[in-house]
């Protein structure tokens, strides 16, 4: 399917909770070309050697994973990016440090991929020389890195005041410094107003530029479904609040829900918003992804599941949706609307900011 959009778009796992298995994200690669995504960005916060224990070595297990769907990634025309989150590393980066650095970096280069992001989110950050210290390990990383292009996840990330509640209050002018610091070749993600933003205003994209010194790429969170009150919902339409001036910014990655196949029905919905399609988007990108036989059924339950979610469900709506879609055994839009109404999508309390 060609939309006919020049803004590089992608997908990035960088949520916490169930991550996608390994099946999921090799199958995914092919819904990403057909339907125009040009990156695939593996972050998930459930892994823990690329996060909390990054000092460890990557398992052979994993890296053999990820040299598989870097070869389908390479077949099909999307670009392969990894996340790379050393936890805290700023608040001692010594020698020692750096040399675990530098090792994981390393190993992260045998992989191949083409993207990688350096992601400081969800992180301690009311320090003094917050943006030297991070600057200091971004360069590192990207001296070190055979990557062709790099995108920083700043610790605060948006405006969203949740932001200083958790993490305490920013530096003066800490993203002014760190778009100083940081080689202008670098990339900034941003998520807009909110952690969760639905729409981004020109004004908006364009107060960011100026502090951050080059165009935002934005961390789209609209669907993501990780927090404590968005795990009750499978946010099927992202069209709801749509803004995007897409010549103000670098690149966008959309966060999916922690429910792989379930979450191309919405990006579906993008491309067709990000293609200048307006109307019935729900009901177009369900047939289009998953069949006009299960579309018909799963559009006359959309508004329970994404509007009134697990908590507003009795346990009689509960049964009665069970037995639609749990018997629908070789269906994977199906199973997984099975798993969540069981309550299979736990919540991960690592997850702060809601």
């Amino acid at each position: 399917m060609t939309i006919g959009t020049t803004l590089a778009v992608g997908i990035i796992e960088g949520f916490f909770g169930r991550p996608w298995g390994w099946a999921a994200r090799q199958s995914a690669v092919e819904f990403l070309r057909k339907w125009d995504y040009q990156f695939y960005i593996y972050a998930p916060k459930a892994d823990p050697f690329l996060r909390r224990r990054w000092r460890e070595p990557i398992p052979s297990e994993t890296m053999q994973h990820l040299a598989d769907l870097k070869e389908r990634c390479r077949r099909n025309g999307i670009a392969l990016g990894l996340g790379l989150s050393p936890f805290e590393i700023y608040l001692n980066y010594n020698a020692e440090a750096a040399r675990d650095l530098q090792s994981k970096v390393r190993q992260i280069n045998e992989v191949g991929a083409e993207t990688l992001c350096i992601l400081f989110d969800d992180m301690q950050g009311h320090l003094d020389k917050l943006a030297e210290q991070q600057g200091r390990v971004i360069s590192d990383i990207c001296n070190w890195s055979t990557a062709k292009t790099f995108i920083v996840c700043p610790t605060y990330y948006s405006d969203d005041p949740r932001l200083t509640q958790q993490f305490g209050s920013a530096p003066a002018a800490y993203l002014q410094d760190l778009g100083r610091m940081v080689d202008t070749r670098v990339e900034f993600f941003w998520t807009g107003e909110k952690v969760i933003s639905h729409g981004y205003s020109r004004q908006h994209l364009a107060d960011i530029s100026s502090k951050i010194g080059r165009k935002p790429f934005i961390w789209d969170n609209s669907i993501a479904n990780d927090s404590k009150t968005r795990v009750n919902f499978l946010f099927l339409d992202p069209s709801a609040g749509w803004e995007l001036s897409i010549e103000q910014v670098a690149g966008f990655a959309i966060n999916p829900m922690n429910q792989p196949y379930l979450s191309r029905i919405a990006l579906a919905g993008y491309q067709l918003l990000l293609s200048g399609a307006r109307g019935i988007l729900l009901s177009d990108a369900a047939y289009e992804v998953c069949g006009r036989s299960f579309a018909d059924r799963l559009l006359e339950d959309a508004h329970l599941l994404q509007t009134r979610g697990l908590a507003g469900l009795g346990s009689e709506a509960r049964a009665a949706l069970l037995g639609r879609y749990a018997c629908d055994a070789g269906n994977p839009y199906a199973q997984e609307i099975s798993s969540w109404l069981r309550g299979e999508y736990a919540f991960d309390p690592q997850c702060l900011t809601d």
